[in-house]
């Protein structure tokens, strides 16, 4: 008998992994937390249903979400990540010997654990001595930090169950806050291709609009993630993610990364039409096919977020 994992990224569309077997599952206090053996894939697991990680293609979203502000922002002495259960982020974070602090903020310990158990080669890191783990509300976390970090990473799952408030302007208002003068936010932006995923992602980018100098949208390939698009956001006080893309000094670092490189680095702020659409966009707007109005029929013109 053939075993699969089913996710539903639309009313139309599913993805699906040919399962081995079954490694865990158990309910903590705010989710349901699996691990299931692949047989492409290797490792994964979901919360509560939705895929988080794998082992093949992590690599892709962790070293993205990390060394794309890092690279701008080399004079970074302090971190904070807030979500990042699985300590993919902290453990690229922690390739640089420059950081002196990195915090990371969980509020399901189980995470944690799971993912230390099943997935040591992402949570590696999670017990370097510059590492402390808060296990609590990423928005409560945030709300008494004033200008403390140069980096803020937001992590975070989907905004649905836990991971909904990380999407809200109060969210991202104290997150500025509490970065210094010169800090860096880096976030999950989601995807465009499905509408589920679009609308929280459009409302994410008018949020940090708002609210910082400098905001920008850049992008990744990441197979196991809905349409295998996926996006991230770069706001900051005043560092322009490619005019301060700080590429000779990262390169002489010599950190060796699997997807990330400087070259990548300019070209991931160049959007397709379809995703400048949906952010220039007004709710409920699509530049796909069978979305409705389509701006892009027109022609855009090229840019960044």
């Amino acid at each position: 008998m053939e075993l699969w994992y089913t996710e539903q990224h639309s009313d139309d569309a599913r993805f699906s992994l040919r399962v081995e077997r079954q490694l865990y599952c158990g309910q903590s206090e705010f989710q349901r937390i699996c691990v299931y053996r692949s047989t492409e894939f290797g490792n994964f697991l979901t919360l509560d249903g939705y895929l988080m990680i794998t082992e093949k293609d992590e690599f892709i979203y962790h070293e993205m979400i990390a060394h794309v502000p890092m690279a701008a922002s080399l004079s970074a002495r302090t971190a904070l990540v807030i979500g990042a259960g699985d300590g993919g982020t902290v453990r690229e974070l922690a390739r640089y010997p420059s950081l002196e602090r990195i915090d990371m903020v969980e509020i399901d310990r189980e995470v944690v654990s799971v993912c230390k158990r099943f997935f040591p080669g992402v949570a590696c890191s999670l017990d370097d001595e510059r590492v402390t783990i808060y296990y609590e509300d990423g928005l409560k976390f945030i709300r008494a930090k004033q200008n403390e970090y140069d980096l803020i990473v937001v992590d975070s799952t989907d905004p649905f169950g836990p991971g909904e408030g990380l999407f809200t302007k109060e969210f991202y208002g104290n997150c500025c806050n509490a970065l210094t003068d010169r800090g860096i936010l880096a976030n999950q932006h989601e995807s465009v291709y499905y509408r589920e995923y679009a609308e929280p992602m459009r409302r994410a980018h008018k949020i940090l609009g708002g609210i910082f100098p400098v905001c920008r949208v850049y992008q990744a390939h990441i197979p196991t993630y809905p349409s295998g698009h996926w996006l991230f956001g770069f706001a900051s006080k005043g560092i322009d993610p490619v005019d301060g893309l700080r590429a000779a000094e990262w390169e002489r670092l010599g950190l060796r990364t699997r997807y990330y490189n400087t070259a990548l680095h300019r070209g991931c702020f160049a959007l397709p039409n379809y995703v400048i659409a949906q952010l220039e966009g007004e709710p409920g707007e699509s530049a796909l096919p069978g979305g409705g109005d389509l701006r892009a029929e027109g022609g855009l013109p090229g840019g960044g977020g």
